[in-house]
């Protein structure tokens, strides 16, 4: 499975971006995608993450603003993030677990992630 993560930029406080995850490969033993963000200095922590059944998690700094989303066939998977603030500033990751089982929110869950996407939030 590859991941080729897309979207991320430069907004000023308050603004919107929207992810994307494009997936191709074998796709069809993935349960759940998600996204993590690393920002400098910090460890690699859960944002949100999708279950082809439908079922979605988020962290807690972000629920509210942001939504996860899939395609159909788990051919790309998105994250809308609205009212963005400087401490969302981090590189974002996409990941699938590639059928592994284990929390959604545990990075040791995914076998697949993509090279990241930078986020920036001026203040």
């Amino acid at each position: 499975v590859q991941l080729q993560a897309s979207g991320g930029g430069l907004v000023q406080s308050g603004a919107s971006l929207r992810l994307s995850c494009a997936a191709s490969g074998r796709t069809s033993r993935t349960y759940r995608m998600a996204w993590f963000r690393q920002a400098p200095g910090k460890e690699r922590e859960f944002v949100a993450s999708v279950s082809w059944s439908g079922s979605t998690y988020y962290a807690d700094s972000v629920k509210g603003r942001f939504t996860i989303s899939s395609g159909k066939g788990w051919n790309t998977v998105y994250v809308q993030m609205n009212s963005l603030k400087p401490e969302d500033t981090a590189v974002y990751y996409c990941a699938a677990d590639g059928g592994l089982s284990g929390s959604s929110w545990s990075p040791d869950t995914y076998k697949y992630w993509g090279q990241g996407t930078q986020v920036t939030v001026s203040s």
